[in-house]
């Protein structure tokens, strides 16, 4: 696709150098670790908390970012989430970022497994776990298999968790997956997931998911849609934020069925944002996400 002046747009940059742009721009990083599991090597990052000297550590938030995407992706939500709590960022298994894997992921059994490894790895013995999209799946996933370590969970707008996807939004995933998908094609559906960020207009978590989609091949099993007695299992404090304007599921519909399933759920329904909302709301989600830890914790 060329421009209106005949032009061809500039070649996209690769993943790698989008990636370490967007380390660069993050807080002053404590600690990089690559942690082995049986299925490969995670990359995770530890970002100090800034509170006061001597002030007691709170307990630790890890983070799980969206599909196609890795730790860059939380440069808006660090600084209000480090202001209390030390956090730590995971590239992933399967999924674009540092981490390298080593045998295929056959289900939800694997991704939990080897994400119980990397918290081993850490030394984290009870953590609260915060996903935005599949890493929302992922942080239930995990709490459903081993429970005893997630002392609760934040989910941002979580795909395939209360409602399903919609029909027109798997047909637009389609090229996502496809090799030699145009590049405006493929920035086009981004900025429609995103609620119209787009690489062009300098959004750096659309770049880094432009970029991871062009240059990564997922090996990895799609998400599969939790069942109401699974949710219902789940014994932990559950926050839960559902975008009004999301296009992986119908929003009201998400937060009425969290509503009814989880045994002891804070849902809210925010009706302006969008399945970008980590980047949208990033002050007010911490905000939210420091209350609810501090509930938790007590």
């Amino acid at each position: 696709m060329r421009s209106a002046d005949g032009a061809a747009p500039p070649p996209a940059p690769t993943f790698l150098t989008v990636y370490e742009a967007g380390m660069a721009a993050l807080p002053v990083v404590g600690e990089s670790v690559d942690v082995p599991t049986t299925f490969g090597t995670v990359r995770a990052y530890r970002f100090g908390c800034t509170a006061v000297a001597g002030v007691p550590a709170e307990r630790p938030v890890v983070l799980l970012p969206g599909r196609n995407a890795s730790t860059p992706m939380w440069a808006p939500n660090l600084p209000g989430l480090l202001a209390r709590r030390t956090v730590y960022c995971v590239d992933l298994l399967g999924e674009p970022g540092l981490s390298l894997q080593e045998l295929p992921l056959t289900g939800a059994a694997d991704q939990a497994w080897w994400m119980g490894e990397l918290l081993t790895g850490l030394g984290l013995d009870s953590v609260h776990l915060m996903g935005v999209s599949f890493g929302g799946w992922s942080a239930v996933n995990y709490a459903l298999h081993h429970p005893a370590r997630v002392a609760s969970l934040a989910l941002l707008d979580p795909v395939m968790t209360f409602a399903p996807i919609p029909i027109r939004t798997m047909v637009a995933f389609i090229p996502m997956g496809l090799p030699h998908t145009p590049q405006w094609l493929r920035r086009r559906v981004l900025r429609w997931i995103t609620g119209g960020a787009a690489v062009s207009d300098g959004s750096p978590v659309a770049a880094l998911i432009d970029a991871g989609t062009a240059d990564f091949e997922l090996h990895q099993p799609a998400p599969t849609l939790f069942t109401d007695a699974q949710l219902r299992a789940l014994d932990m404090p559950v926050l839960t934020l559902i975008a009004g304007r999301s296009v992986i599921h119908e929003g009201q519909r998400a937060a009425d069925t969290a509503r009814a399933v989880l045994r002891h759920g804070q849902v809210e329904l925010w009706a302006s944002a969008s399945h970008a909302i980590s980047g949208e709301f990033p002050d007010e989600i911490a905000a939210r996400a420091h209350r609810f830890w501090d509930g938790v914790d007590g």
